[in-house]
């Protein structure tokens, strides 16, 4: 029931308890069972309720309301005036209730009453001592009076603020992202301040995750950031780029000289020996250096001219560092032949997809299948997409490679048991400079696959991006009969507002809060998970968790209402040709009950 007709109930039911008087006996029991009943419904609320008069004196309130508060039981009474519950609430907080906190109480109470009595609903957060978080919505009663009703948003805060953290931090080193980095670079040049730009890649660092495994390589990941994070200073900005970059806005280090010592230091403290699960590890790092404003006027100067600086450096002697160079020769013919390989590759159909399932939890089967792209190389072998998708959004052959995409899906999901469906990913590039809408009608026409059998996957950088084709192209698929998800939902900027400007299908939550599953900050990443799906629930949307390498975290997920899953626990991104073998195993995993399901 909505707070104000529960205010107007409670109104009439205490003016009902109030008329006992000159009324028969049975009469008077009947209001006493009444009375009684109200008494527990009142306690078995799951929100702190509290009624005043219009002399400000409490009428009645319940349990919680007490409890919330901390409040000893007289002052719970009725008749107990509201002054008095805020100078003992003062007094719990503060530790002192002085003569002037009297004062100041009462002005906080006339103004209080004074909106309340203007016919005025509000409400307040108070953030009590204990932790917990308290939304108090105020509401009036006709004549005179209020009710108050406490909602404890302890949790829900908690999650809120982990969603604004993560929009602005790297989840495993707990550092700056690219984002809030790429906002710190832009904030530092319209202050008009000299400083300089680090960008540090560490040497060999693939070698590290291919033979003592990935678990090491992401704790090697947390030394290094550790010992950055000590190297600088409080004015500096420090972010992880991705995978094994780091990078630092060094405020006043702008002439060769400072920055030179800062880099010796900062690759002194990377060099030495990290211990990391029982492993000693060694690694070196190369750094490339821009001095602003001399080698950049916009952030994407200045990382431009960073990292051709990284890529002098370590293509002459690795674990050292390099300045940009204007008149530099850069090697510009390694882009072209980057460029004209990937030419060759789309011509000589080099490009594959594998696929991975993503399993309906309520169903216990594969619902459908990512497809995800692959570049085997004649001489480099099997490429994965971080090493040329970049390049190839950059130069623009991602409209040709995402359309050939598109036709392979769904040509391979024509095959497919009905209704499996196949999931593609889609760049921002495809929205603004292709015709995207004429890609995906072509391959379902192609490949005579149903449109609702198409899902495709956006990231909140399309749509941060606010190319104004973008939301058009995104209504007339959903037309078409495509089905259209969110992808990494709560890791990059403002989630929640995206939900509000175009109805997903689908919200795809990001790994890394299963990672943390089973950790002290995995707590707050269930209370996370829940929360986004009873919002997508709310919303007539579908959650989809990724990541999920274990039974437990299955078990987890599936107990925090999520309807889709998706990790290497059920498969790796098999080629099509393995599809058959990779449903057997999904139906196997539930029928021998390694997984259990709710």
């Amino acid at each position: 029931m909505p707070e104000k007709s529960l205010a107007l109930e409670m109104d009439r039911g205490w003016k009902a308890f109030q008329i006992v008087n000159g009324i028969s006996d049975s009469e008077k029991k009947h209001v006493k069972q009444l009375n009684g009943l109200f008494e527990i419904a009142l306690n078995n609320m799951a929100r702190g309720l509290s009624m005043f008069d219009d002399k400000q004196r409490l009428v009645v309130c319940n349990n919680l309301y007490g409890e919330i508060f901390g409040l000893p039981q007289e002052l719970t009474k009725p008749g107990t005036p509201f002054a008095d519950i805020i100078a003992y609430h003062v007094w719990t907080e503060t530790g002192h209730n002085t003569a002037e906190d009297r004062a100041h109480q009462r002005r906080w109470i006339d103004g209080h009453v004074g909106a309340l009595s203007a016919g005025r609903s509000f409400s307040e957060t108070k953030y009590l001592k204990n932790g917990r978080t308290i939304l108090v919505t105020n509401q009036p009663l006709p004549d005179g009076g209020w009710v108050d009703i406490q909602e404890d948003i302890t949790e829900k805060s908690r999650a809120e603020k982990k969603i604004t953290w993560l929009a602005r931090h790297d989840t495993l080193t707990e550092l700056h992202n690219r984002f809030h980095f790429r906002e710190e670079l832009q904030t530092t040049l319209a202050n008009g301040r000299d400083f300089s730009v680090l960008w540090i890649d560490l040497d060999n660092f693939k070698a590290v995750n291919d033979t003592l495994g990935h678990p090491v390589g992401d704790a090697l990941l947390k030394s290094v950031a550790k010992r950055l994070r000590k190297a600088i200073r409080q004015t500096d900005v420090l972010a992880r780029l991705g995978g094994d970059e780091f990078a630092i806005i060094r405020i006043g280090a702008a002439t060769a000289a400072q920055s030179e010592q800062v880099a010796r230091r900062l690759l002194r403290a990377i060099t030495a020996d990290h211990m990391v699960l029982g492993n000693k590890i060694t690694i070196t790092a190369s750094m490339g250096i821009a001095l602003a404003p001399e080698h950049g006027a916009t952030p994407d100067e200045l990382l431009k001219n960073a990292d051709l600086a990284l890529y002098s450096a370590k293509s002459t002697e690795r674990g050292t560092y390099a300045f940009f160079d204007p008149t530099g020769d850069y090697d510009i013919g390694k882009s072209q032949r980057l460029e004209a390989d990937l030419k060759i590759a789309l011509k000589k159909k080099q490009f594959e997809l594998h696929y991975q399932p993503i399993l309906d939890i309520k169903t216990k089967s594969v619902g459908s299948f990512e497809a995800l792209i692959r570049w085997r190389h004649p001489e480099r072998g099997l490429v994965p997409p971080v090493d040329f998708i970049g390049f190839a959004e950059e130069t623009g052959l991602i409209i040709e490679i995402g359309a050939w995409a598109l036709v392979r899906a769904c040509r391979d999901a024509a095959g497919w048991p009905d209704p499996i469906k196949v999931t593609v990913n889609l760049s921002s590039i495809q929205f603004e400079k292709g015709d995207l809408y004429k890609s995906v009608a072509t391959a379902l026409e192609l490949s005579s696959l149903a449109p609702e059998r198409l899902e495709l996957e956006v990231t909140e950088s399309v749509l941060l991006r606010d190319h104004p084709n973008t939301h058009d192209i995104l209504h007339r698929l959903r037309e078409l009969g495509v089905k259209i998800a969110l992808d990494d939902f709560g890791t990059a900027y403002a989630s929640l507002s995206y939900l509000r400007s175009f109805p997903f299908d689908k919200l795809k939550i990001d790994r890394s809060f299963v990672r943390d599953f089973g950790t002290p900050q995995g707590s707050d990443c269930m209370a996370i998970v829940q929360s986004v799906t009873g919002l997508a629930k709310r919303l007539r949307m579908t959650t989809v968790v990724e990541g999920i390498e274990t039974a437990d975290q299955f078990n987890l997920i599936s107990n925090a209402g999520c309807e889709e899953v998706q990790g290497f626990y059920f498969s790796k991104p098999v080629p099509v040709g393995e599809i058959d073998d990779v449903l057997l195993r999904c139906q196997d995993l539930f029928e021998l009950k390694l997984v259990k399901t709710a």
